[in-house]
């Protein structure tokens, strides 16, 4: 655990001692894979479109259960995917996985943008949030993942038929994970048309891409800072609007394209675009370990995941199902967390007066502090929870000053122990 907050967090802990005269611990109940007794430094829900009606859709939608053959298929086909290292493996970086698991319980906060270090396990501790993923409803065999209980996260042919009151099936499934190369096109990100039917049956059909199959799930872009300028276009597009539209040869279609946007990259390879990193909800900066006992220890688990992916795994099971469990019950309580206005006017504060353009941090602090306090059980946000949450939410919403030496991290926890004591 040691390096991962740094010497930043124990200079502001001393501040806030000389601030306030009741001091506090900024501590989780433990959970599987993630220390949490630490102080964090550490989204931005995406806009509703506006004027599209919810349409009446009780009784229509029916659930359904895979077939026995497509059961088996399935269970195939998981088993012959390559292995993931376990989140509950992963050692150290708590920083890190700590936003993964807050943007998993509470969508709307917006993303993940994770920069540090090459080597540092960024690309492998996103992946292994797969397991830990919960299930949803969907539309069967919808390419959308199309809600059946909200208009706003519908395909169009979804949309269509629950208007005419046509029942739809229903099925149980895993929240999807898409990887975003950096080679990709934009058609095949954004969706293009179906040549094979236009040929074989002299029809236009749309064939969707990348942000259709990531609508309702995660989408993850490595080293995101290399991506090409008109793809980043694209995704800033579909962020701020939760909406692709294709044009393409006389047909004009849009969909959904509500995902949790995950960045990870090196900041020695190039900085992001200011307008990019601003539709991250959270920023978490990760740095190598420094311990030598520690660095060991990641060295051997990572040895034993080598030689035998299957076993390694089954080792850590019950964590993994533990951690599941959590998450699964922070989601169902998470909107009968409350936030007390005074805890509100408070972070509004903190962001004027560090002057942070728009109200995206006042909105993300606020949602990120509600998911840790349904991650602990509990039904009310404290200052401990917005103390954790808030360099994250805000040190990548700050102006960069060129002189400045100091983590934005710090100036962010701060003006926090200024404002709070």
């Amino acid at each position: 655990m040691a390096g991962i907050v740094g010497t930043s967090a124990i200079l502001a802990s001393k501040r806030f001692s000389s601030h306030s005269s009741k001091t506090t611990s900024f501590s989780l109940p433990p959970v599987p894979g993630l220390s949490l007794g630490r102080k964090f430094y550490g989204g931005i829900g995406l806009p509703l479109r506006k004027g599209r009606s919810q349409f009446p859709i009780a009784n229509v939608a029916t659930e359904i259960s895979p077939s026995p053959e497509q059961a088996q298929k399935l269970t195939v086909s998981k088993e012959s995917q390559r292995p993931v290292y376990p989140f509950a493996a992963i050692v150290g970086q708590d920083e890190m996985k700590l936003c993964l698991l807050l943007n998993v319980i509470d969508p709307k906060i917006g993303g993940v943008m994770i920069m540090g270090d090459r080597g540092t396990g960024k690309s492998t501790t996103v992946r292994s949030l797969v397991d830990l993923l919960p299930e949803i409803k969907v539309v069967a065999s919808d390419p959308f993942n199309s809600d059946p209980e909200d208009a706003e996260l519908q395909g169009p042919e979804v949309r269509e038929k629950l208007m005419k009151g046509e029942q739809v099936p229903v099925v149980l499934t895993k929240i999807n994970m898409v990887d975003l190369p950096l080679g990709a096109t934009e058609d095949r990100v954004c969706g293009t048309i179906d040549i094979e039917k236009a040929l074989t049956e002299g029809v236009k059909a749309f064939e969707p891409g990348l942000l259709a199959k990531a609508n309702r799930g995660i989408l993850y872009v490595d080293e995101v800072n290399l991506l090409d300028d008109h793809l980043v276009d694209v995704l800033l597009d579909s962020a701020a609007s939760g909406w692709n539209t294709v044009e393409r040869e006389g047909i004009s279609i849009s969909h959904p394209a509500r995902f949790i946007l995950i960045g990870s990259g090196n900041p020695e390879e190039g900085e992001l675009r200011p307008q990019l990193l601003d539709r991250f909800g959270m920023h978490a900066q990760v740095g190598t370990v420094k311990d030598a006992e520690l660095r060991v220890k990641i060295v051997e688990e990572r040895a034993r995941f080598d030689r035998n992916p299957k076993e390694f795994r089954e080792s850590y099971k019950a964590e993994q199902e533990k951690l599941q469990q959590q998450i699964s019950s922070a989601r169902n309580g998470l909107p009968s967390v409350t936030i007390d206005h005074d805890l509100r006017v408070k972070i509004s504060k903190v962001c004027a007066e560090l002057n942070v353009d728009g109200l995206r941090g006042d909105i993300v602090t606020n949602r990120a502090a509600r998911a840790l306090a349904a991650l602990k059980g509990r039904d009310k946000v404290t200052a401990e929870d917005i103390a954790t949450v808030i360099p994250n939410c805000l040190r990548h919403r700050l102006r960069k000053d060129p002189l400045e030496s100091i983590d934005s991290g710090l100036l962010v926890i701060e003006k926090f122990y200024e404002v709070f004591s």
